[in-house]
């Protein structure tokens, strides 16, 4: 019988999703490394670290992998859920198609894998859930209005859940990370045509705050550092619902619960330097 816990992981062909499940797998844990590229992962792939087909947009496919998990080990024992892309977009410019996709990944596709692994967790009367999500689950940024909603929602979903698993001894956490070198920039953002247009009313606000925030992302932190907390979390069955972790994170989020909304406004303005610019 095998005695390693087993891990399932989403979005985990790159950044803190790989670096994620390199980590587990080099500390004694079974990882499910899920990716709709799975490829990605061949160079990373050992015994105790597994690509596998995952899409969380597709509830067929997500069952499918949980019956292939429970016919190797019976069980999972943490799963992350760590998938998420985000749109850059007006809320003006968007359309049905990108406000429906943003949210089928960032929360359904959360949802529908969480639903799919509780019975497990459940039935084995222990488990761990990690949530990955946003210090922008907690502000908001313009042109980030779906991502950041999407973040807000998973953070919902997170107090909720606390409530509701508690009773079968499974955890849940979600860690809010700010801005992290983790490509998010290239591979993981999405831009709206209409918004980046040279004609639209919005181009100064574009102009402005885009080439700020794909900044910071590029220079952002080592997503090992998230990794690292996943791994504390896994280990310390007192660690706290929520973890912030990141330059971005820790100077934000203390400053909210300080500061009323209107100050706070002021002062994420006044950073970002977008007073007066429509």
């Amino acid at each position: 019988m095998n005695s390693k816990k087993v891990v399932l992981i989403s979005g985990a062909s790159s950044g803190m999703g790989r670096q994620t499940a390199i980590l587990l797998s080099q500390n004694g844990f079974i990882v499910y490394a899920g990716s709709r590229t799975p490829e990605k992962l061949n160079d990373i792939k050992t015994t105790e670290l597994i690509p596998i087909n995952l899409d969380i947009t597709k509830s067929s496919n997500i069952k499918l992998v949980i019956e292939t998990i429970k016919k190797e080990y019976n069980s999972i024992d943490i799963l992350i859920n760590n998938a998420g892309y985000g749109l850059v977009s007006t809320v003006e410019d968007l359309d049905e198609e990108e406000m429906f996709n943003q949210y089928n990944i960032n929360v359904f596709g959360l949802l529908r894998l969480t639903k799919e692994v509780i019975p497990l967790m459940r039935e084995q009367n222990s488990g761990i859930i990690i949530n990955i999500s946003s210090f922008l689950g907690k502000i908001g940024l313009p042109l980030l209005t779906l991502y950041n909603s999407s973040k807000y929602a998973v953070e919902g979903v997170t107090d909720s859940l606390r409530y509701e698993l508690a009773p079968f001894n499974i955890r849940v956490h979600s860690i809010m990370p700010g801005f992290f070198n983790t490509q998010f920039a290239k591979d993981n953002l999405v831009t709206n045509f209409s918004t980046f247009d040279d004609n639209s009313p919005y181009k100064r606000m574009v102009s402005k705050l885009a080439p700020i925030i794909i900044e910071q992302v590029n220079k952002g932190n080592d997503p090992k550092e998230v990794a690292l907390m996943i791994l504390e979390i896994i280990g310390n069955k007192n660690f706290k619902a929520r973890a912030t972790i990141g330059e971005k994170a820790k100077k934000f989020l203390p400053m909210k619960k300080e500061l009323s909304d209107e100050d706070f406004e002021r002062r994420v303005k006044e950073y970002y330097q977008i007073n007066d610019l429509g």
